[in-house]
């Protein structure tokens, strides 16, 4: 059961790294940052052919980053903050994590320094 949701919540995060460790996913999520904005808007920027660019909304429409709507002819994304969310917590565990370990380094470091000065 722990294992079972251990490789969900790594799947989770596998899926999360992959859409920022792209420069137009994450160029997107930040134009979204600033609010809603048509496909065209988005795509206007990069240089692809929209067949190509649209891959990549689907990428992050599929992976719970944006969702879209149709108004009218025009299909409008928004950022939605779950994921975001979820980068948070992993960052919060991974710096709770170094940071205990880096203060056990520390106490080392310095119980050998005191013990070397009173040799």
């Amino acid at each position: 059961m722990i294992l079972s949701l251990m490789e969900q919540y790594s799947e989770r995060l596998n899926g999360i790294f992959q859409t920022l460790a792209d420069p137009t996913r994450t160029a997107v999520l930040g134009r979204l940052g600033k609010g809603p904005a048509s496909i065209s808007e988005l795509a206007k920027p990069f240089d692809m052919a929209l067949p190509s660019f649209m891959k990549h909304i689907h990428f992050l429409e599929d992976n719970g980053w944006i969702q879209t709507r149709k108004e009218g002819r025009v299909r409008i994304c928004v950022i939605r903050k779950r994921p975001f969310a979820a980068v948070e917590r992993w960052l919060s565990e991974q710096r709770a994590l170094w940071e205990g370990r880096t203060d056990r380094l520390e106490r080392f470091v310095a119980a050998a320094q005191k013990k070397g000065k009173s040799e």
